[in-house]
């Protein structure tokens, strides 16, 4: 969580698949999530401008893993277990929210492994991107579903 009086620095830029705002406190990302703040900007973070650059990295299609700190704020317990199962799921594979539950340890909480994926702190690094539904159906993403398609699509190289 953060401490009292940890600055927090915010970024906001258009990459090919929409705007994102990236969020530092501490040293740490602690935000990315796909939507435009117009009070963001890059300014003097070092952290900030490396996060931009490796997403950028990864968007194009250059970069399979991310080297940036992070630090999960918030959420349950259950919801901190799945967000660090989605950080096992490879590159380019997918899990079903099933799988994922089953991970974790409860294995008819699907639905809330969904509910953990909605609340993910910071998308693309902590990939709930990875996460289908049954029969690998494409099924909410925060980015909306054509983000979702397109990231799988990057990891795939168009095979997905």
């Amino acid at each position: 969580m953060a401490t009292h009086g940890e600055k927090e620095h915010r970024c906001c830029w258009l990459t090919p698949a929409g705007w994102l705002t990236a969020r530092e406190r501490g040293g740490f990302i602690t935000g990315l999530d796909w939507r435009r703040t117009e009070d963001a900007a890059e300014g003097d973070c070092p952290l900030l401008r490396e996060a931009k650059r490796q997403i950028d990295e990864y968007l194009t299609g250059r970069r399979r893993t991310f080297r940036l700190p992070v630090r999960l704020e918030g959420g349950t317990e259950f919801r901190r277990a799945v967000w660090q199962a989605l950080c096992d799921i490879p590159y380019g594979e997918t899990r079903t929210y099933a799988d994922v539950a089953r991970a974790v340890g409860r294995p008819r909480a699907a639905r809330a492994v969904g509910a953990a994926c909605h609340c993910n702190p910071v998308a693309i690094v902590v990939p709930c991107h990875r996460v289908v539904g049954s029969g690998g159906r494409l099924t909410g993403y925060a980015g909306g579903l054509d983000v979702k398609e397109r990231l799988l699509d990057i990891e795939t190289g168009g095979r997905g």
